[in-house]
């Protein structure tokens, strides 16, 4: 892959008027590496198991549509999204793949837009489902939208708990505007070295599956795994994976990584906007959090925790400048941070700083965010904001 300095960027998403070179800091999004990833894990199922690419969230900071795209042509069939919106935002890019919306949706208005823009709800209870229908007979919707019934087997969350499958799934199949598409559950621990509870969820989903069809009644389609389950036991494969953070090249979990070979999407980078020599003694950014014990070379540069860099990351974190790490020091501000470049003297304003990414031999990844602040590899891709530009680099 080229450096950042020699790559060729393209903005993606919202923000196409932007010249990629000219911006104070960004995202840039490596659709090779994408591809590739989806294409690793299209290798890794078997050819009768579709892959579904879960792209809510602005697919996890990385942009939506462009993500999308992507994942189709390399080998996804599916499109996972949160919320309507989501979804109809992929159609009016001219999207046309299957697109499963796993929110929860029962407002006339929300009923409708999936109507006219062919996207399909998941039904999380039997209230939903009369809902649906009662809204499809009003506005007099001439064919039944496909629909996916979603079984609670343990998660706690959305869904109908498993024991009461065969009624639920009776209902639905008794409405005429409704057609089943799938049933699917949703494991909570899959990512755990302990599979015990991931095991229950799977019996519990199996024995509700066993009483559907003992009803003659056989879902065209049926769908368990999360990334970490997709890596974990291929028996829960069944005909259908949901791939979320797998597909942006990062693991649910650090015992998986051997399954899979993936490469990271997303990297961030900013750039210097101020050096300036500072003497012993001087207190650095707000709250004086970090005073100088000697003289020290400083840089600033134009990110900060309204772009999505945590501020708890405060004093913790080194970047890479010139393929070399240096630390951050004081408190990171809304649009700007502050960097210890005493050990890189000739450094230069506008000059690349990666936050997140590759620089030479020097990689930093989402997950030592993560690590640092006790949460996970989601939450920091999820928390970019959308004044940064998203480029696809080629």
């Amino acid at each position: 892959m080229l450096s950042h300095e020699q790559s060729q960027g393209v903005a993606i998403g919202q923000c196409d008027t932007y010249a990629w070179f000219s911006q104070r800091a960004w995202v840039e999004i490596d659709l090779m590496a994408l591809s590739h990833n989806v294409q690793q894990l299209r290798q890794f199922l078997s050819p009768r198991t579709q892959l579904m690419a879960v792209v809510k969230a602005d697919a996890y900071g990385h942009g939506a549509i462009t993500v999308a795209q992507t994942a189709l042509q390399s080998g996804a069939s599916w499109l996972g999204v949160a919320t309507v919106p989501e979804g109809i935002q992929l159609r009016e890019a001219g999207i046309k793949a299957p697109i499963l919306i796993l929110g929860a949706t029962h407002t006339p208005e929300q009923i409708y837009a999936i109507a006219h823009w062919e996207l399909q709800p998941t039904l999380c209870s039997p209230k939903q489902a009369l809902v649906f229908s009662n809204i499809l007979e009003a506005i007099n919707h001439s064919s039944p939208i496909p629909v996916h019934v979603k079984l609670d087997t343990g998660m706690s969350r959305l869904g109908t708990n498993w024991q009461q499958a065969c009624e639920f799934v009776q209902l639905v199949q008794s409405l005429p505007l409704l057609k089943i598409a799938s049933v699917y559950s949703h494991l909570a621990t899959a990512d755990s070295h302990d599979p015990t509870v991931m095991q229950l969820q799977h019996r519990r989903f199996q024995e509700a599956i066993a009483q559907i069809k003992a009803l003659g009644i056989k879902p065209p389609c049926l769908h368990l795994a999360n990334s970490a389950a997709t890596l974990s036991d291929k028996q829960l494969h069944y005909n259908m994976v949901r791939a979320g953070l797998l597909i942006y090249g990062l693991y649910p979990a650090t015992h998986l990584r051997s399954q899979i070979e993936l490469k990271p999407v997303l990297q961030l980078r900013a750039r210097v906007t101020q050096v300036k020599t500072i003497a012993a003694g001087t207190g650095v950014s707000y709250s004086h959090q970090f005073i100088a014990k000697q003289e020290m070379r400083i840089a600033v540069v134009g990110i900060g925790y309204a772009d999505g860099v945590p501020r708890n990351l405060s004093n913790k974190i080194q970047v890479l400048i010139r393929g070399q790490r240096v630390q951050q020091i004081g408190t990171i501000t809304m649009d700007q941070l502050m960097l210890d470049i005493s050990a890189l003297p000739d450094i230069q304003e506008g000059e690349v700083v990666t936050l997140l990414g590759q620089d030479g031999k020097q990689q930093i990844s989402a997950d030592d965010w993560a690590n640092q602040l006790n949460t996970i590899s989601w939450e920091i891709l999820c928390g970019f904001k959308h004044r940064l530009p998203r480029l696809g680099v080629i």
